[in-house]
């Protein structure tokens, strides 16, 4: 790999100067490699490792008696994480918990809140990612609703991002609009929505507001109980790096606790009464009701030991830090890489970007293959876009430097052509 015209040296000055850069020693990532995917899946740290290990260690030891006796007992774990999430997105500990999958989620969410709403159509924008339609398309099948009819699409006005007001337009041009649900950060091109503006603006107009936030939970600090989010759901397998597949999570403002969710479960049976067994099914006072089946501990436990370094090095910095390497290497990107065909296409304004770059480029498959065949480990979204995360608790500015030297060096020589355009999704 070559040098970039940038110095280097800038890069590890940064670094130098870093509050955060001791934390890499707390992640397993690859020593011969650059890991810029963590908004797919973040890496192991030795905090979710020391978790998971003494779950499966109560599990040995105790068996059955892990529920109660379990340091914490599994029987509130889901709870007692919540109380521990709560703070990342500005909430109290009784509207946070970790329940099922996001697509779960969504489909509970999201059902309970159109049998709640005044109408019966959701708003939803067209770069959502695709599991978002699914589950709300199901929503509104089960209620005998045509989706092609009650599904409103708020069109991007360049491929690439939504605009708020095109949001709140969507929402006056329907009178039978009742939900709104958005992604906090977009999964494509990283644009960070104004959830506070789009909230209020719901709230307005009687429509009932929530989020995906499945791209901003851990690098964005939110304030959801104060800009009055209605509900919102997030998986924990990207900034909160707790493994893949790991138990997802959600929130439900307060001023709904008591309603009955629409996948009712016995685990968000109020837990003074659930093992009395009793047919007749009462929600618990919290967001916990929305739970369904028993919290998964294996899938659960690693996200215990990741939450505690996310409150070692606190949300605010690590907002701090994704910012200033996003600006760095769309820097990189203007100066060294344009003239390679790369274009950045993730909005400029820090207050509108989440915490991954997408690179555009006519052959951003084959460079993403090309890429991860040196050990830059990004991913490639269709048509145009490799996206590249430098992920704030383990990723350095040098990093930073040496992947933007790479996608240079792929395209200069030629390498990407090597490779087929297979139409694979990695």
């Amino acid at each position: 790999m070559d040098e970039l015209d940038a110095d280097a040296a800038v890069a590890e000055r940064r670094d130098e100067a870093d509050p955060l850069a001791e934390f890499a020693d707390r992640f397993h990532v690859p020593d011969d490699g650059l890991y810029m995917d963590g908004n797919s899946l973040g890496p192991l740290s030795t905090d979710a490792e020391r978790t998971l290990d003494r779950v499966v260690e109560e599990w040995r030891e105790m068996g059955i008696e892990g529920w109660t006796e379990g340091e914490p007992p599994w029987f509130r774990y889901a709870e007692r994480l919540g109380d521990r999430l709560a703070p990342l997105l500005g909430a109290d500990g009784d509207e946070v918990v970790i329940a099922n999958s996001t697509t779960v989620n969504v489909h509970n969410l999201v059902g309970t809140f159109l049998d709640r709403a005044d109408g019966d159509a959701v708003v939803v924008d067209e770069l959502d990612f695709p599991t978002d339609h699914y589950a709300v398309r199901a929503q509104l099948r089960q209620r005998g609703l045509d989706p092609e009819e009650k599904l409103v699409v708020v069109e991007s006005r360049d491929g690439r991002t939504i605009a708020a007001e095109d949001v709140v337009a969507a929402m006056d041009e329907r009178d039978d609009a009742g939900v709104v649900f958005l992604p906090s950060v977009l999964y494509r091109s990283g644009q960070l929505l104004d959830v506070e503006r789009i909230t209020a603006a719901a709230h307005e107009r009687g429509l009932l507001a929530g989020f995906d936030l499945a791209h901003s939970v851990g690098v964005v600090p939110h304030d959801l109980s104060a800009h009055g989010v209605d509900f919102a759901t997030w998986c924990s397998y990207k900034y909160l790096n707790a493994g893949p597949g790991a138990i997802a999570g959600l929130y439900v403002n307060e001023r709904h606790f008591g309603e009955t969710p629409a996948l009712a479960g016995w685990w968000g049976h109020e837990k003074e009464t659930q093992f009395e067994m009793n047919m007749t099914y009462t929600p618990a006072d919290s967001a916990g009701a929305w739970q369904t089946g028993t919290v998964p501990m294996l899938s659960a436990a690693p996200l215990e030991g990741s939450l505690e370094v996310l409150h070692d090095a606190g949300i605010d910095a690590v907002r701090e830090k994704s910012v200033e390497l996003t600006e760095y290497l769309i820097e990189l990107v203007d100066d060294e890489l344009a003239d390679y065909g790369y274009a950045v296409g993730t909005p400029r304004d820090p207050d509108r970007r989440g915490g991954h770059v997408a690179l555009e480029h006519d052959e951003a498959e084959r460079i993403s293959a090309a890429l991860r065949d040196r050990g830059v480990v990004v991913d490639y979204r269709p048509p145009n876009v490799v996206r590249t995360c430098p992920s704030p608790l383990y990723t350095s500015f040098r990093d930073v430097y040496d992947a933007a030297a790479h996608c240079r060096d792929v395209v200069a020589s030629g390498e990407y052509e090597t490779y087929d355009a297979e139409g694979e999704v990695s």
